[in-house]
């Protein structure tokens, strides 16, 4: 499995889509921190110490950084899309395939070995574009942009946030197992969009009380589960989603209802079995 992963490191990593990816991100980040230094400084000036003017600071810092990592979960999404869609489905169109499974290498961990190097060069990336946009956060905004955080809220967010492209993998490798690169890519980034669509419809029925519009969010949380994790990562960072004035969950970057616990084993199953599918109509591929 191990030979595999390298591999799998080295085309991901020579590919122009991820060099273009590490570039832009660099950019988006470089773009987030003059911002964020910006809006620290104005606000600064603008604001005093009373309690109005703590609490529209409380809700542009959780609103800054929300939008920040919204956006960083989107990039890491493409790139985790991008990359892996493809990772199968390439290779049995362009028969490069037929020379590792002429080695009589199981094709259970061929594509195992895909799915450790892709999950793992992910994790990794999605870990640098949280803390980057954390630590821009912290250390940028100052006191007028800085939201309070604690060790326990960031690292749980972490989890919940890197999550999201090791579905996205799991998935991705079902899909490259049984159809070709274009295809996969086109339904992978569908589901992605429903995802998120269905999310913010969630958050809408939430916040204006009505109970379709939340059934709407909660049946697109079922069928991707995507949405559910990037909306656990903001709660855990921010931990304020139930509070009557709770800053994360006003604006279009907050979460104004709560995943629950179950959500999240449900996606652990969902990712779970999509990776074992994968395997099983792999294995029955005619290549």
């Amino acid at each position: 499995m191990w030979p595999i992963m390298k591999i799998t490191y080295r085309e991901m990593i020579s590919k122009r889509i991820f060099t273009i990816t590490i570039l832009m991100s660099l950019a988006f980040l470089l773009l987030f921190g003059v911002g964020t230094w910006y809006a620290s400084r104005e606000l600064g000036e603008a604001l005093g110490s009373d309690a109005q003017s703590r609490l529209e600071r409380g809700f542009l810092s959780t609103q800054m950084l929300g939008m920040g990592l919204f956006f960083g979960s989107f990039i890491t999404a493409l790139l985790a899309i991008l990359s892996s869609v493809g990772s199968i489905a390439s290779e049995v169109e362009s028969h490069q395939i037929d020379t590792w499974l002429a080695r009589a290498l199981p094709r259970r961990t061929y594509l195992l070995g895909k799915f450790c190097g892709l999950a793992s060069l992910l994790v990794i990336y999605a870990l640098i574009m949280y803390f980057g946009l954390l630590g821009i956060n912290q250390f940028v905004g100052g006191g007028a942009l800085a939201v309070p955080v604690s060790m326990e809220k960031v690292l749980a967010g972490a989890g919940f946030f890197v999550l999201m492209p090791i579905i996205l993998v799991c998935v991705s490798l079902l899909l490259s197992s049984v159809t070709t690169t274009v295809t996969g890519g086109i339904v992978l980034i569908i589901l992605y969009g429903i995802s998120f669509i269905g999310g913010f419809i969630e958050q809408l029925g939430t916040i204006i009380g009505q109970t379709s519009l939340v059934n709407i969010g909660i049946i697109s949380s079922l069928i991707f589960p995507t949405d559910a994790m990037f909306r656990k990562a903001t709660i855990a960072l921010f931990d304020t989603a139930d509070d009557p004035i709770s800053f994360a969950s006003k604006g279009i970057f907050g979460s104004a209802s709560v995943p629950s616990d179950a959500m999240l084993v449900y996606t652990l199953i969902y990712g779970v079995a999509a990776l074992w599918l994968a395997v099983r109509l792999f294995g029955r591929r005619d290549v």
